[in-house]
């Protein structure tokens, strides 16, 4: 049977609190269900490595365990978590493994079992280092339990660190922006991601703006954040790879640069997502049925089928995934992959959007240009 490279993606859905602008599947107050949950979810693991279904024997060059707040649980459960996938996958030597930690959910002691179990990349979601910022989108910690965090993680020997951020929060300005932009590149990450909010339909965020009770930036001022951060990391040596992504040179997010590259990964946990074959499946959005699947051994239950894609739609795919990139799709790597010119392809979508000066074609590469970038959804909107 033949290899092929995979990533791995683990959900853990349980929150100490669910923040306010999250549309992510998690749950709070449910902690009793942690061990069940956890035991389901090695299951899962081990099930799926000895599945008839999977025509080729994975290997696996990412773990990446999201949420949720995969720090809210004990350590042992982390621990517990990868030795399953160890026993039961080839995993590469230099396999990058990445933990979600949210300041105020982890201690020194749980961040050094990380370690023992081969974390080695954390991402910390800060958001903001202003505090009533926090609080106005239900974070439980301040900045300072952000300090512990990092500093922490440095302790115990972590050399790749994410930081996250966020701009277009309800009342930041500008100012408060640059300050929490400088305040993480003085303390020296590998990686740092920015993120526009992006008001979900549903959450408590949602309800009080449109109910008055928060305002968000407008949209010109929202722009102006996103042009100064870029600026204040460049400017310090962080390259701008993806539209929200910024790494030191060597330590771009190989978890999320597979993503953009359609490479395939498989997902465990409720509402954990997976790309197999051209086929994308998540699994259901229910810890008690996740569980109650399990404990019936039937685990087909658990998949809900998204998209059987045929090659027009893994192409069109691939260049709206490759335009998200800053160096943007590169015309060779498209004709290896599809055997097809994408110049040729797309030919009406390109010359419309070269028009409109939202996407220029350099050499052997198709790639956003600034105002490309500031208006994406409209280069999306051409390609769907």
């Amino acid at each position: 049977m033949r290899q092929k490279e995979v990533g791995l993606y683990i959900h853990i859905p349980f929150c100490k609190q669910k923040c306010e602008y999250c549309d992510f599947y998690s749950v709070a107050n449910k902690d009793e269900l942690i061990p069940q949950y956890v035991q389901s979810l090695l299951n899962e693991i081990k099930g799926v490595s000895n599945s008839k279904n999977l025509d080729f024997i994975p290997v696996v060059t990412t773990i990446y365990i999201g949420g949720g707040t995969p720090s809210y649980l004990k350590s042992n459960f982390i621990s517990q978590i990868l030795s399953t996938i160890y026993e039961n996958y080839q995993v590469v030597k230099d396999a990058e493994i990445t933990v979600e930690v949210n300041p105020g959910t982890v201690t020194l002691d749980k961040l050094e079992e990380y370690v023992k179990a081969g974390v080695n990349r954390l991402s910390i979601g800060l958001q903001t280092t202003h505090d009533y910022l926090l609080q106005k989108i239900g974070r439980i910690h301040n900045y300072y339990d952000f300090l512990d965090t990092y500093h922490f993680a440095r302790e115990v020997g972590i050399q790749n660190i994410n930081v996250d951020l966020m701009l277009g929060l309800p009342e930041q300005t500008l100012i408060e922006l640059q300050d929490s932009v400088e305040e993480v590149i003085s303390l020296e990450p590998e990686h740092i991601s920015v993120y526009s909010l992006i008001l979900e339909e549903g959450t408590k965020l949602e309800k009080k703006v449109l109910e008055g009770e928060l305002k968000l930036p407008l949209e010109e001022e929202e722009r102006s954040m996103y042009w100064k951060t870029k600026e204040l990391l460049e400017e310090s040596g962080y390259i701008h790879y993806e539209i929200s992504n910024f790494a030191k040179p060597n330590y771009q997010a190989k978890h999320n640069l597979n993503c953009w590259n359609q490479k395939e990964y498989i997902g465990f946990g409720a509402g954990a997502h997976s790309y197999i074959n051209g086929v994308r499946y998540s699994n259901i959005s229910s810890i008690k049925k996740y569980l109650l699947n399990d404990q019936n051994r039937t685990w087909e239950k658990n998949r809900e089928l998204h998209e059987k894609q045929n090659q027009e739609a893994k192409q069109k795919e691939y260049m709206l995934l490759g335009l998200r990139k800053i160096e943007g799709v590169s015309v060779q790597e498209f004709k290896s992959k599809f055997v097809a010119n994408p110049i040729y392809l797309y030919h009406t979508e390109l010359e419309k959007l070269s028009e409109e000066k939202l996407l220029e074609i350099d050499g052997d590469t198709i790639k956003l240009t600034n105002k490309g970038l500031d208006l994406a959804n409209l280069v999306w909107e051409e390609f769907v």
